[in-house]
């Protein structure tokens, strides 16, 4: 039930001294403010460091063939081998658990020669040959036109999907891409879609534009690759791990390859899943980081608030010696030191908060503002259930910041508290 009298008696008694009462205040503000802050901070390097991986599937790893460092079976020590066609239906059989097995190839590059020709025009780029699985591992959209299909892969069609930067370099201004015809190496391809990156990688998200998708097929056939596999794409279904995977997958391609089961120069492998939970885990790390930073502030505010009520219990003393005298039970008293001291830090908590959260509106309109393009902070932001805890922490903060004051002042004994002058 609302009692009018104690409220006005807690208002009276912190209104007392204003001045100091802001200053005490002042201390649990922004100890709650630099926590949301913080947390919001690690969020948004969080948020950007992750739209670099934008729609990568992140439970992948990429390998690729290099020479041997063991002589095996009678093979030399420094020997060359490729990846087959072959290998690709062998892990798909032998591994059930993968869900894409992209195989690829590979030609040119922006450091390579001038290898794509339309009309007069001529550049280097790199030329991917892929299967239609491809676009669901990298980071990548469809704003015209399509990706790959199986039926290109099943008829070796000649069709391209190019991104951005490849129609800046070949096309005239406001020119339509789709149905013309490129030239790579000599061999026509008909640009049947237009792809959009969202990948931080390599150079940025701009270099990322700079690249021609074919048929894998039609790129074997058309400059001469026969069954060669540069490297691979391998993806595991969500509830695998394709770090708990590689070892067996390596075995294997050992194993089909005549490699020494030792080898460990001989595959090269990136495990993106592997780098992915890395730094999710330093996330984790500041995430602690930062509770723990902020609870220390808001830890000072409360010690604050608790000496500043242990001096107005003292400066009480008379007043708590006459309402004891009046029959006033200790439960009473200390009801109303706790009282105090809660009101005066969720007020300036919540004020904390309100702030706080004022100050990340304003940063995420000026964020919004601003190119997104290769930023890596994003959106900081803080969730719901950190401000119920939040609020749990002020809670607790005025009862811990009140409870060594309302024992003070229990333990005064009426006739000594009357003597006080």
């Amino acid at each position: 039930m609302f009692d009018r009298d104690k409220w006005n008696e807690i208002l009276e008694a912190l209104t007392a001294n204003t001045f100091r009462t802001i200053l005490t205040a002042f201390g649990v503000f922004w100890g709650i403010f630099i926590l949301v802050i913080l947390l919001a901070a690690g969020n948004g390097l969080e948020n950007g460091v992750k739209s670099g991986f934008g729609g990568m599937a992140t439970n992948t790893m990429f390998m690729w063939t290099q020479t041997t460092s063991k002589p095996y079976k009678g093979l030399a020590q420094t020997r060359r081998f490729n990846f087959k066609n072959s290998d690709i239906q062998a892990l798909k059989e032998k591994f059930p658990d993968l869900l894409y097995v992209s195989p690829r190839n590979q030609l040119g590059g922006h450091n390579g020669s001038n290898n794509v020709v339309r009309g007069t025009k001529t550049a280097a780029f790199n030329v991917y040959g892929d299967y239609p699985e491809y676009v669901k591992q990298e980071s990548m959209s469809i704003i015209k036109g399509r990706f790959v299909n199986y039926q290109d892969i099943e008829l070796s069609r000649k069709v391209a999907v190019i991104g951005q930067g490849v129609i800046d370099g070949l096309y005239e201004k406001e020119e339509e891409a789709i149905g013309t015809y490129i030239k790579v190496n000599g061999v026509n391809f008909m640009v049947v879609g237009v792809y959009k990156s969202k990948s931080n990688k390599n150079g940025g998200a701009e270099e990322a534009q700079k690249s021609i998708f074919v048929p894998f097929t039609a790129f074997q056939q058309a400059f001469n690759f026969g069954d060669k596999v540069g490297w691979m794409a391998l993806t595991a279904k969500d509830d695998s791990s394709i770090t708990e995977l590689k070892p067996k997958i390596l075995d294997f391609m050992k194993s089909r390859h005549s490699i020494h089961p030792k080898d460990e120069r001989a595959i090269g492998k990136f495990d993106l899943y592997e780098e992915f939970s890395k730094i999710q885990g330093l996330f984790s790390i500041l995430k602690f980081i930062a509770f723990f930073v902020g609870t220390l502030v808001l830890l000072s505010g409360v010690i604050g608030i608790s000496n500043i009520m242990l001096i107005v219990v003292k400066e009480r003393t008379k007043e708590i010696g006459i309402r004891r005298a009046l029959g006033a039970t200790p439960a009473a008293i200390r009801s109303q030191i706790l009282l105090e001291a809660i009101f005066l830090t969720i007020t300036a908590g919540m004020l904390g908060i309100a702030t706080a959260t004022g100050v990340l509106i304003i940063i995420n309109k000026i964020l919004g503002s601003m190119p997104s393009e290769g930023m890596m902070f994003a959106n900081p932001t803080v969730d719901l259930p950190v401000v119920f805890f939040a609020l749990i922490i002020l809670v607790g903060s005025g009862l811990l910041a009140g409870f060594i004051p309302a024992q003070t002042a229990i333990n005064i004994k009426p006739v000594d508290a009357l003597r006080t002058e």
